[in-house]
């Protein structure tokens, strides 16, 4: 594959380089979920970022996007990271599933307002019960005329606290088998019913909730898809969700990186043959990343297996970054800022969240290398 930009890409990054040039100043510090402060600077630079048109790059124009190839979310995602300015909005799993799935009115009413960054989005997939097993998934949505009656629990869902809307995976069809009775809806997280409930982690973040629903309406023209499809629509979800380039990761790691860096190349931390080596193996990991990344886009199959050789592959070089800012930080890194340690324990969710290792070593082994099963 040929990794040099066409005369198109070259313009738009240039364009993205200035337009960095002249607006990250004023939100480097949009980043992390520790205080209803930092969740506003970091919604203040989705917003610069939707209104300068660099939201939804691969998205429908005709509901908000700008209708480029994928290639041009990995483009976005590699100038964040050089430039060290903070991710884009985590996004491109929900909006897909919306476009490719919903019907045309609701495509209309709420994709606008999720690729603008002007309204909030969650994900309600897991539950207490239900978490890497979420066809066990047990809350429900019945059907009641023009509308639905959502009631149970979601946990570990991210933004759910600041979000105006959820896109809820819930079981419609009682009757039918585990996978066959899921469906996915779009619920008002101000409808009466819907408690949220906050959860703090070990690393100060404030990004998760629980969150219960208690007889909460939904219209039923808040339907994505037919019912009993959910679970294919979730199934494509996770295909961007675990897309470096999707969820922003490549920007996140590279921002990790650039301040590794020029703390050792400053002086502000000192570092030994050894540990200047492991850093430069860090930034190799990373090119090979944002190259596999491009390589991914250029023929992105939604709901195939390449997603899990980007999780697999992702969480690698994310947990090995954040040891080595850890060992050259040495014991500051516990007792100073606690926002590195932080990162690091962020970290170690990555092997969980949005499908275990295990999982998604099991997709490889299965569906990529062909092994039988068992």
């Amino acid at each position: 594959m040929d990794y040099s930009d066409d005369p198109e890409v070259a313009e738009f990054r240039a364009g993205l380089r200035a337009w960095l040039r002249d607006h990250l100043d004023e939100h480097r510090d949009a980043t992390g979920y520790e205080s209803a402060e930092s969740v506003e600077r970091t919604l203040r630079w989705h917003r610069a970022l939707a209104v300068a048109g660099y939201v939804g790059l691969s998205l429908p124009a005709a509901y908000g996007g700008h209708g480029l190839p994928d290639l041009y979310e990995a483009v976005l995602n590699d100038e964040l990271a050089t430039a060290g300015a903070p991710p884009p909005p985590p996004i491109g799993h929900i909006a897909h599933a919306v476009a490719d799935f919903a019907g045309e009115d609701l495509k209309t009413r709420v994709l606008p307002g999720l690729l603008g960054c002007t309204e909030v989005w969650c994900q309600g997939f897991s539950e207490p019960g239900a978490g890497s097993d979420l066809a066990s998934l047990t809350t429900t949505a019945a059907p009641d005329g023009d509308r639905f009656v959502v009631d149970g629990q979601k946990i570990w869902t991210s933004g759910a606290m600041w979000s105006r809307w959820c896109l809820l995976l819930a079981r419609t069809e009682r009757d039918e088998p585990r996978h066959r009775g899921l469906s996915m809806l779009v619920v008002d997280m101000e409808s009466p019913g819907v408690d949220r409930r906050e959860i703090v982690l070990a690393s100060g973040s404030r990004e998760f909730a629980e969150v219960f629903f208690d007889g909460v309406e939904v219209p039923a023209a808040n339907l994505v898809g037919e019912r009993g499809q959910g679970w294919r629509i979730a199934m494509h979800m996770l295909s961007y969700e675990r897309g470096p380039a999707d969820m922003g990761w490549v920007g996140r790691l590279g921002r990790v990186l650039a301040a590794a860096r020029d703390d050792v190349r400053s002086g502000r931390l000192p570092a030994d043959e050894p540990l200047r080596r492991r850093l430069a193996a860090a930034s190799v990991d990373l090119r090979v990343l944002q190259w596999h990344v491009a390589r991914s886009l250029a023929d992105r199959d939604p709901g195939g297996s390449a997603g899990s050789v980007d999780k697999l592959l992702t969480t690698r070089i994310e947990q090995n970054l954040h040891h080595v800012v850890g060992d050259l930080a040495g014991t500051s890194f516990v007792l100073g800022d606690p926002a590195p340690y932080g990162d690091y324990l962020w970290s170690r969710a990555q092997s969980i969240y949005g499908g275990t290792q295990q999982i998604q070593r099991q997709i490889v082994a299965q569906r990529v290398l062909g092994l039988p099963r068992g």
